[in-house]
């Protein structure tokens, strides 16, 4: 369902998002969630690696789902929608920059038009990898895929919090000489870090929103430069806490009241019927 354009158009109109303004990109666990999302008219999708590892009853992090699988899941995600798809990549599923590149290369054989390369690192004490490695492992996703749009994810500033956010800065510096199309800074939670980052970072800043303690809007991040705004594995999260409320009501109170909030049977067999293109032109997008 990939049809209307190759995934070299679609890499490109993904960029191009970027340099129009800031824009909302949620994250799909599965083809469900990606064909739901893609016709409420937004113009790119994630993937999120935790809410794959949770559909499949697995933790989120430390790569719980191998390369192959993880593969599976973003080409099942891409082949359901017409609009361009980054991929979760984790940590590149391997240390070494040879290894980070053979996942690109994968990920864009699955259909994703970009996706983000983490410099976390469960074996080492500090979490992270050491920053010359960390830019070896950008160039080598780089040159895997000039047309893939490279988001290079630091997670300092959730080691260290927002405290951390000038290292955060060096390291996302370091990593956009390296080739990296957009940064990202887990941990950042007001409009004034944000905007620090943005004014000392050559290249455009993704934030990621729907924790509990987010409390910033969309326009909130506008203003403060970001250009894009992903939401991580919250939409999934949110999915399993309706699942246990649900389960609670009914085991403690013999009620159903969360069926009132339920997408009609019929109504969702004719939306699945229907290929991504139709069913977001049928919605007005």
């Amino acid at each position: 369902m990939l049809a209307q354009m190759t995934l070299t158009d679609q890499a490109e109109n993904f960029r191009a998002l970027h340099r129009s303004g800031c824009f909302l990109m949620p994250n799909a666990w599965d083809a469900g969630s990606a064909r739901i999302l893609s016709a409420q008219g937004f113009a790119a999708l994630g993937t999120t690696s935790a809410g794959i590892a949770f559909a499949r009853g697995l933790p989120d992090g430390a790569q719980a789902i191998g390369r192959a699988e993880m593969m599976d899941a973003i080409h099942r995600i891409a082949s359901a929608v017409s609009i361009p798809v980054s991929a979760d990549l984790e940590a590149g599923f391997g240390s070494e920059p040879s290894e980070v590149a053979d996942t690109v290369a994968q990920a864009i054989q699955a259909g994703a038009v970009g996706g983000n390369i983490e410099d976390a690192d469960t074996e080492t004490p500090a979490g992270l990898f050491e920053l010359p490695l960390a830019v070896d492992r950008l160039r080598a996703a780089r040159s895997a895929g000039p047309a893939f749009v490279l988001t290079a994810r630091t997670d300092v500033c959730l080691h260290s919090g927002a405290q951390a956010l000038s290292t955060a800065i060096t390291r996302c510096q370091a990593f956009a000489e390296a080739g990296a199309d957009c940064v990202f800074v887990p941990g950042l939670t007001t409009a004034q870090d944000i905007a620090r980052l943005v004014s000392e970072v050559p290249v455009p800043v993704t934030v990621v929103m729907g924790l509990s303690t987010a409390t910033l809007t969309v326009g909130d991040i506008r203003q403060a430069g970001a250009r894009r705004i992903s939401v991580g594995g919250s939409l999934a999260r949110a999915c399993l806490g309706l699942l246990r409320r649900a389960s609670r009501q009914m085991l403690d109170e013999g009620r159903f009241d969360y069926a009132a909030d339920q997408i009609p049977d019929a109504e969702l067999c004719d939306f699945f019927t229907m290929d991504d293109h139709t069913a977001r032109q049928r919605s007005g997008h």
